[in-house]
């Protein structure tokens, strides 16, 4: 079959196997940089959580999100990704109604009692 094979396509063909190998290669040194970056976020302390954090409830697409809540920052019970914000921001919200986590007491926190 060789016979039958143009030195061109011969050289082609060579070319194809030398990139196929290439891109193998290169997958894997993809592979072993994903995976020491990995192993070195993985080694990395978390950042710490913000102090105050508002809680929204979702409402639909289109749709503004309205505040669940102010919680201090890492509670376990505000819900979904709560967004976090500055101390005078979490006291505005509070006065504004918006409602203070009975679990993490962040009204407490912040000395806004009602």
């Amino acid at each position: 079959m060789s016979g039958d094979v143009s030195p061109r396509l011969a050289a082609l063909l060579f070319l194809e196997r030398v990139q196929v190998d290439d891109l193998a290669r290169t997958r894997r040194w993809i592979g072993r940089e994903r995976q020491r970056a990995a192993e070195e976020a993985a080694r990395r302390p978390l950042p710490p959580p913000p102090d105050w954090v508002i809680a929204y409830v979702r409402r639909g697409a289109g749709k503004a999100r309205l505040p669940e809540g102010v919680h201090v920052g890492g509670c376990s019970m505000a819900p979904g990704q709560p967004t976090a914000v500055s101390r005078e921001q979490a006291v505005a919200a509070l006065a504004e109604g918006v409602e203070a986590c009975d679990f993490c007491r962040p009204d407490t926190a912040l000395g806004v009692l009602e």
